[in-house]
């Protein structure tokens, strides 16, 4: 390891997902970056995680697998323990592209001002081809409040201070909790979108919670939306609404743009 750069620490939750957990891991070890710190914290998986697990534990700064309270409490953990200037993490079913920290790292460097920085992200399905774009777009503060996201979670990269400013995330969010995260940096700090940089690919499958659980995000964006002061003539809101509408038509879609990439293979 190089001790000039920067420590990157990259925590991963998993729990069940050995069919992908290889490929993630692969995805983080293989980065061309010489000083990461890779942590992945398992919720007790009985599918064979575990075992592959141990086949990278020598490569692992620390890893678990212990009965937890769901994802948020695994990266809260991970967390914890991540001794890294900057921080990051990445799901069990999803993968960076090659580069993707050298890249981020280089620009934090770079902008001292900046409080995180993310690029762009691919949607992949279980087999791992692309199925779309992640429409990622620079947002801040302002924005972020009125519910213009457009942040991927698996393409962000983040200073390990403004976290023990602003975190840790909130165990009572389910699915937004990056949301929740991402409104609480960018209080604090600048967050900036790279665009043309492809750091990370977003796996949807028949189990993932954006399609199994898309229907608690909005609301839990709009308990943020209202804490940090939001009005229901708010866009969130509206928008809120004509999702409630469209969902049916949303997740049919989704589930149909990986079935069909799946049947073409």
């Amino acid at each position: 390891m190089s001790k000039e750069q920067p420590l990157v620490s990259i925590v991963t939750p998993s729990f069940n997902q050995a069919k992908f957990l290889r490929q993630t891991m692969d995805s983080v070890l293989s980065q061309d970056y010489p000083r990461v710190e890779y942590l992945v914290i398992d919720g007790g998986s009985t599918d064979g995680s575990l075992q592959i697990i141990q086949k990278y534990e020598d490569r692992l700064a620390y890893w678990e697998s212990t009965p937890d309270k769901g994802q948020t409490d695994a990266i809260n953990k991970g967390f914890d323990r991540a001794k890294g200037k900057y921080l990051a993490w990445l799901n069990s079913d999803d993968i960076y592209q090659p580069g993707a920290i050298s890249e981020a790292v280089a620009y934090l460097e770079a902008h001292p001002e900046v409080g995180m920085v993310y690029g762009d992200c691919s949607f992949i399905d279980a087999e791992g081809q692309k199925i779309g774009d992640f429409p990622a777009a620079q947002t801040d503060y302002q924005r972020l409040r009125r519910g213009y996201v457009h942040i991927p979670q698996q393409s962000a990269f983040f200073r390990a201070d403004l976290w023990q400013a602003a975190g840790p995330l909130d165990p009572s969010f389910y699915f937004a909790m990056d949301y929740d995260l991402w409104v609480r940096l960018a209080e604090q700090a600048p967050v900036v979108y790279l665009p043309g940089y492809h750091w990370a690919s977003f796996r949807l499958h028949g189990d993932a919670k954006t399609i199994a659980a898309d229907a608690r995000c909005w609301p839990e964006m709009l308990r943020v939306h209202y804490r940090e002061g939001g009005s229901w003539l708010s866009p969130i809101v509206f928008k809120y609404g004509l999702r409630k509408i469209a969902a049916p038509w949303i997740n049919w879609r989704r589930k149909r743009m990986f079935r069909k990439s799946k049947n073409e293979m």
